[in-house]
């Protein structure tokens, strides 16, 4: 299911097949609202009208703002895509990579922070990964109508294969030193591998990254949850690129 306004505008603009449209009983409309309904239409996608406990429902408690969609499950890309989106862009690679982020919210954030900073795709490794659901749409705000996530069988060997290719491996580790302001890896092809905010990266992967770096932040500050840590970590290799 996808849920919520934003998302189900941002799947319709993107072509994101969709089975069929729930609207909610005497919903409140917006100019969201109208362009869900009017593409809808236009397209021959089914519109139900339903009660909002119905939509509760049907939404696994998700806050749907009156809006849901059925769509089939989610098509993951392979790894490799990402690499052959960054070169028909002809622009050097940004890939985020999750290790052990089991929230789909977090996936979500990240995607939304992934798409708004210029990365062309999430890895998520297939087995103790969140996946992408209604949650992780509701959180991306639509961004995963966007930007690919792909799901590999094993993590470590996904990042090698990216290695191979000429692709910059690193991981974000709260006792990491340098910090990534300090990294003049900006420009090269990168590969940003963000862990869970209690374990952060694991043994294996952090073995596999080819440099460790963290976030600056004050003394004291508890770690970050995955998805702001990479809307930083982001945020600071498009800046750096630009320069």
């Amino acid at each position: 299911m996808i849920v919520g306004r934003n998302a189900l505008v941002e799947a319709l603009r993107a072509g994101v097949p969709i089975t069929h449209v729930y609207v909610s009983e005497r919903i409140d409309t917006d100019d969201r609202v109208r362009e869900v309904l009017k593409t809808a239409a236009n397209r021959g996608i089914p519109l139900l009208e339903a009660p909002r406990p119905e939509l509760d429902r049907i939404s696994g408690g998700a806050v749907h703002q009156g809006l849901a969609a059925q769509v089939p499950p989610y098509d993951y890309a392979h790894p490799d895509d990402l690499l052959e989106r960054a070169h028909a862009a002809a622009e050097p690679p940004l890939i985020v990579a999750l290790d052990g982020v089991t929230d789909p919210r977090n996936l979500g954030a990240v995607i939304r922070s992934a798409a708004a900073f210029g990365a062309h795709g999430v890895l998520v490794p297939q087995r103790r990964s969140a996946g992408v659901t209604a949650a992780t749409w509701k959180a991306s705000a639509g961004a995963a109508a966007r930007l690919p996530v792909a799901q590999a069988t094993n993590l470590t060997r996904a990042l090698d294969g990216y290695r191979s290719a000429g692709v910059f491996v690193i991981g974000l580790s709260a006792d990491a030193d340098p910090e990534l302001a300090e990294v003049e890896l900006a420009a090269d092809p990168l590969a940003l591998v963000v862990g869970s905010e209690a374990r952060g990266l694991s043994r294996l992967i952090a073995a596999s990254c080819d440099l460790q770096v963290r976030i600056r932040m004050a003394a004291g500050t508890e770690s970050l949850n995955a998805g702001v840590a990479a809307g930083i970590a982001l945020y600071e290799i498009a800046r750096l690129r630009k320069h």
